[in-house]
C-alpha cells in the first residue's frame, strides 16, 4: 500500500471511513470524489485538504508529512511510498544502561548500502550526523526505548526523523520477541546464528585486547542484525496490508 491508497491521515478519519471508501473502489486519491457516499462535506473537505497536501509532499520527498498526518501504529504505511529514504540501523553496545555503557558499532543500510561506524575509528558525533543525513525515515527494532536514545545520550545528536519502531510494528500481526526469533518465524536464515548481544560485547572486549578477527566479526553480525530488518519488514508490511483492507475492495487484488 502506498500512502496514495490510504485516507487515514485527514483529520477525523479513521480506519472505518476508509474502509468505506475502499469499499465503494475509491482506493486512490484520484478517485475521491467530494460527494462520495457516506463522507459528509466537512470531512470531503478534510479528505481533499490531505491529499492537496499529500501531493506536495510527496513530489518533495517529504516523509514527515505523512509521519505527523498518520497515527503513530500506522507508519508502516510510509514504507512503500519511501523505501529508498528507509535508513534501517542497529546498534551494539558494552551494556544496557545508556550513562554507563559505551556505543561499540552502528551499521546502517540505505538503498541496498550498508556502513558501519566503529568506536575510535570513525563513530564520531559528525560521521554520525553524515550518516543519517540522507536518511528520511529511520527503521529500527526497539530504537524508540534503545538505539535511539542511546545515540542521542551519547553524542549529544537529535534523531528528529521519523521512525518506525519494528518491535512493536511486529507485534500488530502476532510476531512477537527478539529479532532473531521473528526472523526464524518468518523463515528469514541467518549466516552467524551463534552469535547475540551477549556475544557482541565479549566481541568488542576481544577486540580491545587485540584478538585477530574479533572487530571483523562484530561488524558482520552488527551488519546482519541491520540488514535482515528489510525481509522482516517486507513480510510484515505486506501482512498488514492483507489485514487492513478489506477482501470485498479492489485494493485487495493489488
Amino acid at each position: 500500500m502506498r500512502v496514495e491508497n490510504s485516507f487515514l491521515g485527514a483529520e477525523g478519519i479513521g480506519e472505518t471511513i476508509e474502509r468505506r471508501l475502499w469499499t465503494q473502489g475509491i482506493t486512490h486519491w484520484e478517485r475521491f470524489d467530494h460527494d462520495c457516499e457516506g463522507v459528509g462535506p466537512t470531512r470531503a473537505e478534510r479528505i481533499e485538504s490531505f491529499i492537496q497536501g499529500g501531493r506536495e509532499a510527496i513530489a518533495d520527498d517529504d516523509v514527515r508529512y505523512f509521519d505527523e498526518a498518520f497515527p503513530t501504529g500506522s507508519r508502516w504505511r510510509l514504507y512503500e511510498t519511501f523505501p529508498d529514504q528507509a535508513c534501517f540501523f542497529d546498534i551494539e553496545t558494552t551494556g544496557l544502561d545508556k550513562r554507563s555503557s559505551v556505543v561499540t558499532t552502528v551499521s546502517l543500510h540505505q538503498d541496498g548500502q550498508t556502513e558501519t561506524l566503529v568506536r575510535g575509528d570513525d563513530l564520531t558525533r559528525d560521521d554520525l550526523l553524515g550518516a543519517f543525513e540522507d536518511a528520511g525515515l529511520l527503521v529500527t527494532f526497539n530504537g524508540a526505548r534503545f538505539d535511539i536514545p542511546f545515540l542521542e545520550y551519547n553524542f549529544d545528536i537529535d534523531l528528529d526523523i521519523p521512525h518506525l519502531d519494528l518491535m512493536p510494528t511486529c507485534r500488530k500481526v502476532g510476531l512477537s520477541g527478539g529479532l532473531s526469533a521473528i526472523e526464524h518465524d518468518l523463515g528469514i536464515g541467518r549466516e552467524l546464528p551463534d552469535v547475540d548481544g551477549r556475544e557482541a560485547v565479549r566481541l568488542w572486549h576481544e577486540h580491545e585486547r587485540g584478538a585477530d578477527g574479533a572487530i571483523e566479526r562484530l561488524i558482520e553480525y552488527n551488519q546482519e542484525d541491520t540488514e535482515n530488518m528489510v525481509p522482516v519488514l517486507e513480510q510484515v508490511v505486506d501482512k498488514l496490508d492483507r489485514d487492513v483492507v478489506p477482501a470485498e475492495s479492489p485494493l485487495a487484488g493489488n
